[in-house]
């Protein structure tokens, strides 16, 4: 599945849960994916806390 089709579901099912549940519920869903897709970074390797933490921190990345 190419990043383009996979968008498409993607804001498709929270159009639809926007439509269906109201905006709160939208919100929820939204959030709950992020969280799910920092998650699934961090678990594949993907992603380095320590960098994500120093950037929540305002420290720059690269000197």
């Amino acid at each position: 599945m190419t990043g383009t089709k996979f968008g498409i579901i993607i804001g498709a099912v929270l159009a639809l849960v926007w439509i269906i549940f109201g905006f709160w519920a939208f919100f929820f869903v939204l959030i709950a994916m992020i969280v799910g897709a920092i998650i699934g970074r961090f678990v594949d390797g993907k992603l380095d806390v320590g960098t994500l933490v120093g950037a929540f921190q305002g420290k720059r990345s690269s000197s």
